[in-house]
């Protein structure tokens, strides 16, 4: 039942920051930029991480209470991330790149206006009957097609970050790495498992839809 939810979310960028740039030497004070961010960025691309698996590994549960309780806490979770990568670009200040205020006024915007975006569909969970399994079903659809819609919007929030010389120093700090989700994906699998449902932790494993480029196209955590 929470296997269109799972399809969105392992079809789109997962995550802000799964980058894979090269590793040239740039300026220094565009490396001390991206450690400051990525620093600071980590645990909250751990938590981003860890929700879309929670989210994943609970579409093989056919309890309609439990997909509801998992999917509400995990957009939260996302939504609590968001904010908090807002205020950690926030303080690492503007990147010295061109345009970099820009740039970082822009990344603010995006992720709390993503943030807000997750808290909506949080209600909009939270408000599903899980008593009536079929409008539950009927309503999960629903939440299924905006988290596609939200997932564009991740993959538009540090974009800019992501591009040229300091996507590739950031693309070089531990900190922004590709996460591994902390929730093992559950093996109990009624349901018939949807493409990318196994992916190891990190829930941009593709495979429903032809694979996006994960967060470095966009984001990701």
């Amino acid at each position: 039942m929470n296997k269109k939810l799972a399809a969105a979310l392992s079809g789109g960028a997962v995550l802000v920051l799964a980058l894979s740039g090269c590793s040239d030497d740039e300026g220094n004070k565009v490396d001390d930029w991206a450690k400051t961010f990525c620093d600071q960025a980590k645990p909250q691309i751990q938590k981003r991480a860890d929700a879309h698996q929670i989210i994943i590994s609970t579409a093989a549960d056919s309890k309609p209470a439990d997909i509801q309780a998992a999917d509400s806490k995990a957009f939260q979770d996302i939504a609590d991330a968001d904010r908090a990568l807002a205020k950690a670009v926030e303080g690492a200040g503007a990147p010295p790149v061109e345009n970099g205020e820009k740039v970082q006024q822009d990344a603010i915007k995006e992720l709390n206006a993503t943030a807000l975006a997750y808290e909506g569909l949080k209600k909009q969970v939270d408000a599903l009957d899980p008593t009536n399994q079929q409008k539950f079903a009927d309503g999960l659809q629903g939440v299924a097609d905006g988290l596609t819609k939200i997932e564009k919007m991740d993959q538009n929030a540090l974009s800019k970050l992501e591009e040229g010389e300091l996507g590739q120093a950031m693309a070089k700090q531990p900190g922004c790495q590709k996460p591994t989700a902390s929730t093992p994906p559950k093996a109990t699998g009624s349901a018939s498992p949807q493409p990318g449902s196994t992916a190891s932790g990190s829930s941009d494993k593709a495979s429903s839809k032809p694979a996006k480029p994960t967060a470095s196209a966009k984001t990701e955590e």
